[in-house]
């Protein structure tokens, strides 16, 4: 299918300027011309820009899709209590179905906030996989790993993180990419890790996992190892292979310049950071490292949305009051991790992240016609500082319009919605009684 987004405002994320009137043209799955009218190119579909933005989908850089079930059931608990005493427990009741449909849910919300690429760690992801298949969107899929004592239950962690790459890497017309997901290092001790990094080298998989997310993570780790979780893992050799490394909140200066030596590349999570009481991750002192730092949600349980424009809202604005700098984190910046750095991050800078000729065609449609957007005076501010997830008018993956006019187009909403409430209460009603 060939499409035109015509006279449209666009935001390629190549430099921080928006281009008026511009028309962008989609062959397949492929951006093949953006610029002037093309009159002697035929078209299937032409979706007006007048009034609207158009820039690449966002990246969620880091989540647990499944953990839509748990929305709103347990917080103002913190953290390892909340794992602990809550989560756990009831993630032990999980079914593949549940993971299905609580993925569903979750990928529903990202569209219609106009996240187009997500990286989540959770279970059952042969059903993320379909689910990611079905809608349309785009994802980088980990089973999460947790050692246990039972040596031959772990070994087969491992055989189900293989077989997940084999059955699904490059599957979706290249959608879906599988990396290998241990939980932390406080979940998995030295040797189990060093099966991990195996396995991840001879597949030839990038690693995503949680590092000094918390204050006590960083103490055990000190007290256990005699080094941060950061220096812990490099040591282990982790960070040979491109990791993905979420949260990254208490970090020392020397931890910096392992991730910037290792090119590791955190994930920040503000909202769910403030949430479970976390702390600060020192986005200001990575950026200027020239470390690349990509931005996500963590999950819905404990953000509790997945609304992108949200999370860049917090990176341009926490940071400035932190630093006490109005220039910490300016606008383009917050952007970019959400864009271009994620695409780095998961390794698919050369296919998205942004809008250019040669790349895939993830591009969002953003209402430009909303009162909280007028006057127009500079839409790169209002993207960081104005827009919301509700905007988002039309998504386009891979070539395809998923969503047009909020309506998306891929699955049965409301069935999901159906599907969701029943298996979280089932779940949540269990584990009381």
């Amino acid at each position: 299918m060939n499409l035109l987004i015509k006279n449209v405002n666009l935001l390629s994320m190549e430099e921080d300027k928006v281009l008026e009137g511009v028309n962008v043209y989609v062959e397949g799955d492929t951006i093949k011309h953006i610029g002037e009218l093309l009159p002697d190119v035929k078209v299937d579909v032409v979706i007006e820009g007048k009034d609207k933005l158009a820039m690449p989908g966002l990246i969620n850089a880091h989540t647990h899709l499944g953990m839509s079930l748990f929305r709103n059931y347990a917080n103002d608990v913190p953290l390892f209590d909340w794992l602990t005493k809550y989560i756990w427990p009831l993630e032990a009741r999980l079914t593949a179905e549940d993971v299905y449909w609580g993925s569903l849910l979750s990928m529903i919300e990202m569209i219609y906030s106009g996240t187009t690429t997500y990286c989540d760690m959770y279970f059952f992801m042969e059903e993320v996989a379909k689910a990611t298949e079905e809608i349309g969107i785009r994802g980088v899929i980990s089973r999460g790993i947790i050692e246990e004592q039972d040596a031959k239950v772990n070994e087969e962690k491992l055989k189900d993180t293989e077989n997940l790459y084999n059955a699904w890497n490059g599957k979706a017309e290249g959608r879906i990419k599988v990396m290998v997901g241990p939980h932390a290092p406080y979940t998995c001790g030295p040797t189990y890790l060093k099966e991990i990094l195996d396995l991840a080298k001879r597949l030839g998989m990038g690693i995503h996992i949680h590092v000094s997310e918390t204050k006590r993570e960083v103490e055990e780790s000190l007290e256990k190892y005699g080094k941060t979780p950061v220096q812990h893992l490099k040591d282990l050799g982790i960070f040979e292979v491109p990791t993905v490394a979420a949260h990254c909140v208490h970090l020392t200066d020397e931890d910096i310049e392992v991730l910037k030596e290792m090119k590791v590349s955190p994930v920040y999570n503000p909202t769910s950071n403030l949430k479970l009481a976390s702390g600060f991750a020192p986005v200001e002192k990575m950026l200027k490292k020239g470390i690349n730092v990509a931005l996500g949600t963590d999950g819905p349980a404990s953000n509790n949305n997945l609304n992108m424009f949200e999370e860049i809202h917090f990176a341009a604005t926490i940071n400035k009051a932190l630093n006490e700098d109005a220039l910490s984190v300016p606008a383009f910046e917050a952007l970019k991790m959400a864009t271009v750095s994620g695409a780095r991050a998961l390794l698919w800078e050369r296919e998205i992240g942004t809008i250019e000729v040669g790349k895939k065609a993830d591009v969002i449609l953003i209402d430009l016609n909303k009162p909280h957007l007028h006057p127009k005076n500079d839409l790169i501010s209002a993207l960081a500082y104005s827009v919301q997830g509700s905007d988002v008018d039309t998504v386009i993956v891979n070539g395809k319009v998923i969503m047009e006019k909020r309506e998306i187009k891929t699955v049965d909403v409301e069935r999901v919605y159906y599907e969701v409430e029943k298996r979280a209460q089932n779940l949540i009603r269990g584990e009381i009684s």
